[in-house]
């Protein structure tokens, strides 16, 4: 680490150079803790903390206390910082600020969690867990027989799933007379906030039935779409901040400078005016989040898994392949764009070339490994849904079946090489990908039968089975580069 960078916590913060980073601009011990989020990644701490940073220049109501659910990485790390962290703007105009937001990061064992749980100031809930966190069955209703959720319904007074916190800490609420927090989910699920709502109830029925019908006539959970593309941090970072920021920071995050919140409008009136720091309130979240999860996360994914088959590393790196770029291209133009009813103010054509400008951003390294974690839970709401309504309405599925069969290939490679999956299924896919053949009439036929991923609508459709199993050909051994070279012609 750079010898001469200021070592980042409270003390420190006047030392810092205001030439080369932005501090807060609001008195810290002035600000009340309003937010409790479950899950303080780095997404959450570049993108919704970012706002409430910005709200806390006018109104100190809405610092936020972290819950780590299962790592105690970031809680240890920003301890020593007293929450700080800086946030990095990797953009055309680089620029660095300490976000002042979260006043501290803690263990889902930690005593503090107890009091906040039942804590008036505390007016809002948010999470950032993943799709996996949701332990949701393909139907979208809570998977009792997950093994986190079996467990918190044995023992509902100390859970270790995220939904049996949520519910454990709205009983102690409803117990004690507290009032009652809008619970906003921030995750990448289409209707985020019906599902985790559903979740909860599920859960809060199969414990205490007067329980859950408290949270279906009290409980607000608005949906909502976040979009900002934000790499995982590494020692490269740490070391950039260090030497261009002068800052010694144990945990900053990066970011491209894009960034938006699209909230349901269907809140307390107590909920935070995030609509003065740039969030969209509307009733039509559907809208917004299908055409960011079909256009910016299902191309995401496709770039993912064809780009690592091709050697690339980060998505810019991968845009950049002239054949893999032009099939990202015209998969978004031809296959994904007419799927979409666009919302009003959103013109689908201007916010496909935005994506495809923030793909090809150099200053952003968003490692492709990291956007291939959790394949399993990914392709049905990100690739799945777009190729189910073309079917229907008789457009192009090739360019979106090359993602899936891409994402078999990765499967079989990652098993063959002895490489980790970061995925729910990891253990069902490694014998999936030994059992390949490289044949793709029999591997395919594996992932369809043994995955329970693909809908039965899908799998009687001879023109979904036989358009993968054509991508995957074209993407197997010898044939893979010049099937590829192909396939871009389609």
């Amino acid at each position: 680490m750079n010898a001469a960078a200021i070592a980042l916590n409270t003390t420190n913060l006047s030392r810092l150079d205001p030439a080369r980073i932005a501090t807060p601009d609001y008195a810290r011990e002035d600000i009340r803790t309003g937010v409790l989020h479950l899950g303080p990644g780095a997404f959450h701490r570049a993108h919704q903390a970012d706002y409430f940073d910005q709200l806390l220049a006018r109104d100190p109501r809405w610092g936020i206390a972290g819950v780590s659910l299962h790592s105690g990485a970031v809680a240890e790390a920003l301890a020593a910082q007293d929450g700080l962290y800086t946030q990095a703007i990797l953009d055309e105009d680089i620029r660095y600020r300490v976000i002042g937001a979260v006043q501290a990061v803690i263990r889902s064992s930690d005593v503090r969690f107890r009091l906040l749980q039942s804590a008036p100031s505390i007016r809002l809930i948010t999470l950032t867990i993943t799709e996996k966190g949701y332990c949701l069955r393909g139907d979208g209703r809570l998977d009792v027989d997950h093994p986190d959720i079996a467990a918190d319904l044995r023992s509902p007074r100390a859970p270790r799933s995220a939904i049996g916190w949520l519910v454990e800490a709205l009983r102690v609420r409803f117990d004690a007379g507290t009032s009652i927090p809008d619970i906003l989910s921030c995750d990448n699920l289409s209707g985020n906030g019906d599902k985790l709502r559903q979740a909860v109830v599920d859960f809060a029925a199969a414990i205490n039935r007067d329980l859950s019908l408290h949270i279906e006539d009290q409980v607000r959970f608005p949906n909502s779409m976040v979009d900002s593309i934000t790499p995982a941090t590494d020692d490269a970072l740490r070391e950039r901040v260090a030497r261009e920021a002068g800052v010694d920071d144990r945990w900053p995050i990066q970011r491209e400078a894009f960034t938006s919140w699209v909230i349901e409008d269907a809140v307390s009136a107590d909920f935070p005016d995030l609509e003065s720091v740039g969030a969209v309130m509307t009733p039509n979240v559907a809208a917004h989040e299908r055409a960011k999860l079909r256009l910016l996360n299902g191309a995401h994914s496709t770039l993912a898994y064809l780009g690592l088959g091709r050697g690339h590393a980060s998505v810019a790196e991968a845009m950049n392949d002239p054949a893999l770029g032009a099939v990202i291209s015209e998969m978004m133009k031809q296959e994904i764009a007419p799927s979409i009813a666009a919302p009003s103010g959103l013109d689908l054509d201007d916010y496909r070339r935005s994506l495809l400008a923030r793909f090809r951003n150099p200053s952003i390294v968003h490692k492709l490994s990291q956007i291939a974690w959790d394949g399993s839970q990914k392709l049905p709401i990100r690739i799945l849904g777009t190729i189910a309504d073309n079917l229907k309405a008789g457009r192009s599925i090739a360019r979106l079946s090359l993602g899936v069969a891409a994402w078999m290939r990765f499967v079989r490679r990652s098993a063959v090489e002895g490489a980790e999956i970061t995925d729910p299924m990891a253990a069902e896919l490694k014998a999936i990908g030994r059992a390949c053949r490289d044949e793709a009439r029999h591997d395919c036929a594996l992932f369809f039968e043994r995955t329970g991923i693909f809908p039965e609508a899908l799998l009687r459709d001879h023109r979904f089975v036989n358009a993968v199993q054509s991508a995957y050909e074209q993407l197997t051994g010898d044939r893979a580069d010049a099937g590829f070279e192909k396939a871009v012609g389609l």
